[in-house]
Parts: C-alpha cells; structure tokens; sequence
C-alpha cells in the first residue's frame, strides 16, 4: 500500500515496513536471515483505505494518513487465550520476561534488556538501524531509511514464538560437542607443562575435562593484544596443541582483537603486504571489521596458521566499541569469526559476549566477568533460562565468579549449577587466592564438586539430545518453567528453578548454609506429575510447592517418572567418549503412564547432521496393571564414529522387585539394587540396528507401595 509494505511470514508474526520512496529492503539484516519464509494462510480485507489482516493469531489493521506508522494509523490484536491484547506503535510491554545482556561486574540482579517472551502476548523487534548483509558483507543503513519492524503476536504459546523467532533469524546452531563438556581456564602465568601436569591432575583427582583455554598469557605482550606465541611458555606450540588432541582435548586462545596486529608480531610483515602496505613503516592499521580486505588478510595471515598448528577456536574477550567504524561492533564481529570458525565443514563456534539479536546463530556465550558472590548466583540462575528468551540458548559462565574472595561453598554450589548448563567451565582472574582446581579446596568441597563433575559426565547423552532440541524445535536447554506451563500462576512466581530439556527439573541452592554440611534450602514447585529426587530416590506427587534442603553434596534435582533419559558411565572425556554402554534410566511414572523420549546421536563436529547424517533413537516407557514396558527402537541414520554394537544397562528406579523380566520375549536377569530400589537389567553387546523391547512383571502389588513425600 504505497510507502507500506507488509509481510505475513507466520501465523505469529507480520514483518511491517515503511518507506517514503517506496524502495522496501530485500536483503537480510544481521536479525533477519530468512527472507524467503511468506505464510499465506492469512486473510485479507480492504475496505476504501483500511486494510485488515487476519492470520489467526494477530489481526493487524491499518488505515493510511500519509505518514509513518503511528498509534493513530496501526494498531493489531493478539488472541491471547480467550482474551486478546491489543499492540499500538510506541507501546511497551510491562509484562515482558526478560532477555539477555553481558554481566560484566555484576554483584547482583541487573536491568535486563526486554525478550521476546511477554505476558502481554506480542513483541515488537524494531530492526530498522541493524545493518544489512549484501553479498553477505556488512551494509549499514543509512539514517532515513524508513521502518522496519517485526510483531510477534503469539498469546501464551511461547514455543510458537520461539519457532517463529528461528524461523525468520535462523535456526539455532548446533555447538561442536565438546564445548558442552569440562573447560579448564584461568587467567594465570600457564605453560605448556602447567596445563600437561593439570591434565594430569584431573585424571588423578577423578575429574573430567574436555577443554583448555588459553588466557592472555599464551601470547607475548604488548597492552592486551597478541598473536605471537609466548615462547618461554610455549616453546613448542604446534607439539603442545598436538599433546592435547592425542588427549582427546581441545584448546582455545584468547583474543583481545580491537587493538589489530602490531609491528611486534610474528606474521605482521605477512599481514601488511596482503593489505598491500609497507611492513618497514612499522605502522598499525586500526582495526576495521568493516573492510572486507582487512578481514580477510588478517584471517588467511594471522588466523590460519595458529589454525593449522592446532588452535580448535576463539575466545573474543574483550571489545571496544569505535563509533567512527560504523562495523566494528560485538554483533558483526561475532557474525564474522563464527563463519571464519565453520571451515573445513566444521561446526561454526566462537566463545563471546552476547550481541544483540540475531546472534544466537552464533553460539557460545559468554556472560563476562562476574563478582564471586552470592547474589550473583541467585541472579544467574534465572538469567540463564530467561536469556533463552531470545534464542541465546548455550552460556558458558564463569562458573565460580571472576573476581573477589576465595569461597570453597560457593563455588561448589555454583558447580552445582553449572553442571545442569550448557558447559562446565571453570573459570577467574589472576589472583593467587582464586585458584578453582577442586582438589585445593577442603575434602568436603572437592567431593561435592566430583559429583557434580561425574553427573555432568553421566548426563552428557541426555544434555546432547536436548541440544538437539534447541535446533530441531527451538527450544533452549535451560527452560523457565512457564514455557511449558503458561497459563499456571506459580510458573512465573519461582524463577529460581528451571526445566532441563524435558525430564530434569533444578533448582540449583543460592544461599550459604549452616553447620559442617552447609545444609541449605531452595523453594521448589513441582508441576502435576511424579517426580523423583535424584539423589534420594524420594518419591513425590506434584503439583507441590514447598522448601527442599540440601547439604553440600547435593541440591533440589527431580527427575520426572514415567520418562526414560539416556546415560552413559562415568567418562574423563565425556563429550568425546564412544557411547559403547548406553545405559537408559526410567524411575516409575503413574498408573497407565506412557513416555517417550529419544537420543540423539552425530559425530559431534562437522556439519553432517544438518544433511540428515545422525541417529534418533527412541526410548518409549510404559505401565501397565502388571508391569512395565521399555522399547528401545534404533533409528535408520547414520554418522562417522558411529558404534556398530552397544551394550545396554537398563535401570528402573522406583519400581521395587520383579517376578519375571524379558528381552524381547526371552528370560533375562534382573539384578535388584536396593539403592535405586529397583531392577537393572543388563544386555551385553547388541547389533546398533536392533530393536530392544523390555518386559518387567511386578512381584507386589504396586497399591501397596509407600505413599509419596
């Protein structure tokens, strides 16, 4: 219609643009990636100048007056249960549910920047300044380039809006496995045989570890920035990082990259004769991630070479902001080292601040540098599932905090919470005091991290197919718990607990404790359903909202009954293990109950799985009047790596004794385990492709079993 344009790219979500000249914007913006996504389930009607459009979800309406929109010209309706809500330009949502921003000295709660998720039922990502991407290079917008705008009207149904989000931003990426595991990092004066004797030392004190990071030191110094190996530290780069891959590990530096390559470097004659300019100037050309020539000498003359000799990724630190390069700013930056990282047909990977939408096609996070406090654990925890809110799924805190005191319960409440995120990564500044290596605090401190440690372990097969999830359905690995129950009132009054992937709920301790145990409690709700305490096996019934405690050993950790999760055993290299043991765990669900869940499996690295290179396999539980039933149902796909034969470990928690138990027909042994107070039945060495149907026939009856908590 004239100067106005819009586009209906999804029941929840209208794209509307106003131009003056009428010269609407075709190419995609660092948000908007997938320009071609139109739904055309809508209805339209005009009426001499007004316009309404009805997609099911929004009814938008629009009656032209010869100026940009405003509140007297637009406005939309979003059915939001029974009711609707109605969204005029200019309005803000005051029922918004948080987004993401970098925690960079917090010592608390901080002013969060507004998701996309509302109670109010509607989002409006105004993306009317955000650079385009022509011929896939940066392109800013000039000033007067008219508007923009993306409504999301979505009611309650929040995962619609995250899969509308990903559907025109791009599909959230899969990580390369390992750095979902165990990161060793620490600023600290480290060398080449520091982090040998350190791998050592997890081995020994029976601790995973699957990354190391390389803090400021790797490099020679000059101010914060460097690409030259330190070579008093190093003598030897490319033998160390070939060490560490012969230890199934992985190494990333770190990148102060705003100061650009300086005449002391190794490579900077390299550099400035791909730019074309004289190295016996000695000059230092500003940084500009703009300049596509630039960019690309400095990643095929700097950047490749630590490549090959080993370097897995990138840690961008640290960045200023330069208002007189228009690019150089965190969220292209990110863009264009995360494409730089997916070479080779790798999956991409950076490890950097967040920078604002559209960057959760760019994964990991990192959150910046925390104050070592409680407060700041109590605010990470709903941080972290809320920042979902606007696809940035996978954080890698500083888990422990940055910088302040040294605080042994602290830090092993904060592994705690960092065992059910997206990596475990350990992490400070260089003081001598902030060392974090568990096994130099006191023994009850280190066990409790050992535990969080090896659960993180045992776990991995399960957290590996929720990730799964955040590509195939948009759905993040930490879930604030009115994503899957919005219209329930004590899902938004307890932000302190979240759902991880779909069977674990946490609610991670945030208070110092009393005594020699730090005994300490959290509130938690339990939704409608049977729930179990991991690390009890307590048995209760939800909907339940009440104080649980926890020494230092543990903390509030349910698992859902009914649902079968994938295990592994304990594993020092855990995202790198071969999955040879499955071991599938179900604790009992309600009368009649049916479950199902899938692993997700792919070689971890490369980008084989978005071409269909991965394997689905299905778990399904259930209870009958006489016993259960597990099936474990292989899928057809296929991956590099992938084992040809596994051994199963099934294990039922909860369901006491069995008279009979059978594998697809056949007796089989059952061994009680009065711990799990339930059976576990082992099946030695299976062909991949063979379908596993378990049978178990009760030896009581279950109405005599001892009530709930």
């Amino acid at each position: 219609m004239g100067p106005a344009r819009f586009t209906v790219i999804a029941p929840e979500l209208i794209r509307l643009e106003y131009q003056k000249d009428g010269r609407f914007v075709d190419e995609p913006s660092l948000f908007a990636v997938e320009r071609g996504v139109v739904f055309e389930g809508f209805r339209e009607e005009r009426s001499g100048e007004k316009l309404v459009i009805d997609t099911g979800r929004i009814q938008l309406i629009y009656k032209p007056d010869g100026k940009p929109f405003h509140a007297g010209n637009l406005r939309a309706l979003i059915k939001t249960g029974n009711a609707q809500s109605e969204w005029k330009p200019g309005a803000r949502s005051d029922k918004d549910l948080g987004g993401a921003r970098n925690l960079d000295n917090t010592k608390g709660p901080a002013p969060m920047e507004q998701g996309l998720l509302s109670r109010d039922g509607w989002h409006l990502i105004d993306d009317s300044a955000r650079p385009l991407l022509k011929d896939g290079w940066f392109a800013a917008r000039s000033k007067d380039s008219g508007l923009d705008w993306y409504l999301f009207g979505y009611g309650h149904d929040y995962k619609a809006a995250l899969k509308t989000l990903t559907l025109i931003g791009g599909r959230v990426p899969m990580p390369r496995k390992y750095a979902l595991g165990s990161w060793y990092s620490r600023w600290w004066l480290h060398s080449a045989k520091d982090y040998q004797r350190i791998a050592g030392e997890y081995k020994e004190h029976d601790f995973p570890l699957d990354v190391i990071v390389m803090d400021m030191d790797w490099h020679k110094k000059d101010d914060w920035t460097g690409y030259s190996w330190n070579k008093e530290l190093f003598p030897d780069p490319e033998g160390f990082l070939k060490w560490a891959h012969g230890e199934g590990l992985f190494a990333t530096l770190n990148d102060h990259l705003a100061g650009s390559v300086k005449p002391f470097e190794d490579r900077y004659s390299d550099f400035m004769t791909a730019l074309g300019r004289d190295p016996a100037k000695r000059e230092t050309v500003p940084f500009d991630a703009g300049n596509k020539t630039q960019m690309q000498a400095l990643f095929k003359t700097v950047y490749e070479p630590l490549e090959k000799s080993g370097v897995d990724f990138w840690w961008l630190d640290y960045w200023s902001e330069d208002k007189n390069h228009p690019a150089n700013h965190l969220r292209w930056v990110n863009e264009l080292y995360y494409r730089r990282s997916r070479k080779d047909n790798l999956r991409g990977l950076v490890f950097s601040r967040w920078g604002d939408w559209g960057n959760h096609r760019q994964p990991m996070h990192f959150s910046g540098d925390t104050f070592i406090l409680w407060p700041t654990l109590k605010f990470q925890v709903p941080f972290t599932a809320n920042a979902g809110n606007v696809g940035a799924f996978y954080w890698a805190h500083d888990i422990g905090g940055y910088q302040g005191e040294r605080s042994g319960e602290l830090l092993a409440r904060w592994t705690q919470f960092g065992a059910f995120s997206a990596a475990l990564r350990l992490h400070s500044m260089n003081k001598p005091w902030l060392d974090k290596r568990p096994w130099s605090y006191p023994k009850e401190i280190e066990d409790s991290m050992r535990t969080s440690f090896h659960l993180r372990s045992e776990l991995f097969p399960y957290t590996y197919s929720s990730v799964w999830q955040g590509q195939d359905q948009s759905l993040p690995l930490l879930r604030p718990l009115y994503l899957e129950y919005p219209e329930d009132e004590r899902a938004y009054r307890n932000p302190q607990e979240y759902l991880y992937g779909d069977a674990f709920l946490a609610a991670p301790v945030v208070a110092p404790g009393k005594g020699p145990k730090h005994v300490s409690s959290q509130r938690v709700w339990l939704p409608e359903g049977t729930w179990y305490d991991w690390f009890s096996g307590a048995r209760y019934e939800g909907p339940l909202e009440r104080e649980f405690s926890a020494d230092i050993s543990s903390f509030p950790l349910f698992v859902r009954g009914g649902v079968p999760i994938a295990l592994q055993p304990y594993a020092p290299r855990m995202a790198g293990a071969a999955l040879k043991t499955l071991l599938v765990r179900a604790y009992m669900g309600a009368a009649d109950q049916r479950g199902a869940t899938a692993l997700y499996e792919d070689d971890g690295l490369t980008t084989a799985y978005s071409t269909g290179a991965y394997c689905l396999t299905g778990l399904q539980y259930s209870r009958e009047n006489d016993g259960i039933t597990l099936t474990i149902t292989p899928g057809a796909g296929r991956f590099r790596g992938q084992p040809g034969s596994r051994t199963y470990v099934v294990e039922l928690p909860g369901h006491g004794r069995f008279s009979s138990v059978e594998v697809n027909g056949r007796p089989a042994q059952a061994v009680y385990d009065p711990i799990l107070n339930g059976s576990r039945i082992t099946i030695a060495d299976r062909d991949m492709r063979e379908a596993l149907v378990v049978r178990g026939r009760y030896l009581i009856d279950l109405r005599f079993l001892p009530p709930p908590r």
